[in-house]
C-alpha cells in the first residue's frame, strides 16, 4: 500500500464507529454503539433489499467483493460455518448481509452465483449491490474504506457490524481473523435478549 493509502485507511477508522472501544468478548452484555445506517442495495435477487426490511432480527453486516483473492473467501467461509451452527434462528431471527465493494462487476447474477458456491441459505443470506455512488455512501457511514485499482482489485479494510434486532450497531469486528465461536457467542447473545 502506498503512504497515500494507508493515511486514508487510518483516517477511515479513525472517524468510523470501528474507532470505538473494542469487544472484549465475555459474558457482558453488548454495549449499543448508535443506530446503524440505512441504506437501500439491489440483492442477488435483484430486489431492492432495505436495513428496515431486517427489523425484528440481528443481522450480521460485511463488505466483500467475488473477485477478492484472500480476505473475503477466508470471511464468507467463517459466516457459512455460522451459518451451518445457527439452525433453525439462521433466517427466521439472524441475517447475514454482504454487499458488494466492487458494485461495477458484481451484478446480482454474479452474485448469486457466489452465494450458491459458498452454500449461502437464500432464506437468511442477501448479497447486496447498487450504484457505486450507492455503495461508496454505506461504506463511509459504516466506516469502511475501499479504493477499486488500476489491475481490477479493490483494497479496502474489512468491517463486520453486529446489528440488533431494533436497528443498534452492537460490535464491530475490524479484519476476518475475528474467532467464529465468539461471533456466534454475540448473534446469540442478541438473539437471547428478546
Amino acid at each position: 500500500m502506498n503512504r497515500r493509502t494507508v493515511f486514508l485507511l487510518l483516517l477511515t477508522l479513525l472517524a468510523s464507529p470501528a474507532a470505538l472501544p473494542a469487544h472484549e468478548g465475555g459474558e457482558e452484555r453488548l454495549p449499543v454503539i448508535g443506530p446503524a445506517p440505512p441504506f437501500t442495495l439491489t440483492s442477488q435477487d435483484n430486489k431492492p433489499v432495505s436495513l428496515g426490511d431486517f427489523h425484528g432480527k440481528v443481522v450480521a453486516l460485511t463488505f466483500i467483493y467475488t473477485g477478492c483473492p484472500d480476505i473475503c473467501p477466508l470471511l464468507t467461509q467463517k459466516m457459512v460455518d455460522v451459518q451451518d451452527d445457527l439452525g433453525a434462528l439462521f433466517g427466521p431471527n439472524i441475517a447475514f448481509v454482504s454487499i458488494s465493494l466492487d458494485p461495477e462487476h458484481d451484478t446480482p447474477e454474479v452474485l448469486k452465483d457466489y452465494a450458491q458456491f459458498w452454500g449461502a441459505k437464500p432464506g437468511g443470506w442477501s448479497f447486496l449491490t447498487g450504484s457505486l455512488e450507492a455503495v461508496r455512501d454505506v461504506t463511509r457511514r459504516y466506516g469502511v474504506f475501499f479504493s477499486k485499482k488500476e489491475d481490477g482489485s479493490v483494497e479496502h479494510s474489512q468491517l463486520t457490524t453486529l446489528i440488533d434486532a431494533d436497528g443498534q450497531m452492537r460490535v464491530q469486528y475490524l479484519g476476518a481473523r475475528f474467532d467464529p465461536e465468539e461471533f456466534r457467542r454475540d448473534l446469540m447473545s442478541l438473539v437471547d435478549k428478546e
